[in-house]
């Protein structure tokens, strides 16, 4: 006789300060309309970093447990019915996904230095044009920033590395990550983004492998920051 297990599932972090913070509001620890220990007491009480605490805050927001209101808190909703499978499938913790790129994609920019070429060059420095023009426009240069680090990826030589910076970067849509930039992408970030652009494209210039290492690894850390804070 087959014995009915359930599959094994791996909770993110995120997931599991969520479930947490849900379980008391359903328990009635907080009741609809009002509003969550500040961020720093609720980090310190759950015994969790402040960026995976806004995470989960994030995934609340998505699912309807709570409103987040700028500059004033965070407020328990009315509860709504919800499928498991919604609460399942918001995607990557953005902090462990910026992480993972960092430690990559570091690794890519210092391969691609042995493989620049001039026709290289060009088309990065094309790229940042174009994204600097997005940034005058009032647009936010997402596609350019994405074309970047591929073509970064492509000059490494490596058709998997470059499978894995597109998945990486492409799970910026998901609905966690998607909320983030709703919230905190603004005109300064891109600005910063860009600045560091210029930085990685001069350290490829040079083809020094640890300058474009360093430089990656900063731009993809501060980009976290700017995401979810320190």
């Amino acid at each position: 006789m087959s014995v009915p297990f359930k599959p094994i599932e791996t909770r993110r972090l995120y997931q599991q300060i969520a479930d947490q913070i849900r379980g008391l509001i359903q328990g009635g620890q907080f009741v609809p309309g009002a509003r969550l220990p500040a961020e720093r007491d609720l980090a310190h009480q759950l015994g969790v970093s402040r960026p995976s605490l806004r995470e989960a805050l994030i995934a609340l927001e998505i699912d309807g447990s709570v409103e987040i209101r700028s500059g004033s808190g965070v407020y328990v909703c009315t509860p709504v019915e919800r499928s498991a499978h919604m609460i399942r499938s918001m995607g990557e913790s953005p902090s462990e996904l910026m992480q993972a790129r960092a430690a990559i994609e570091g690794t890519v920019a210092a391969l691609a230095c042995a493989r620049m070429t001039p026709e290289g060059l060009a088309s990065l420095y094309s790229t940042i044009q174009a994204m600097r023009v997005d940034i005058a426009d009032g647009r936010d240069p997402l596609e350019q920033d994405r074309q970047f680090h591929l073509a970064i990826a492509g000059l490494s030589g490596n058709s998997v590395l470059v499978r894995i910076v597109r998945d990486l970067f492409d799970e910026r849509h998901s609905p966690i990550s998607a909320q983030l930039s709703v919230r905190f992408d603004s005109r300064e970030g891109w600005r910063a983004a860009l600045s560091e652009h210029e930085s990685i494209y001069a350290a490829l210039e040079v083809a020094d492998p640890l300058l474009a290492q360093a430089a990656m690894r900063m731009h993809l850390d501060a980009s976290k920051k700017r995401w979810l804070g320190d």
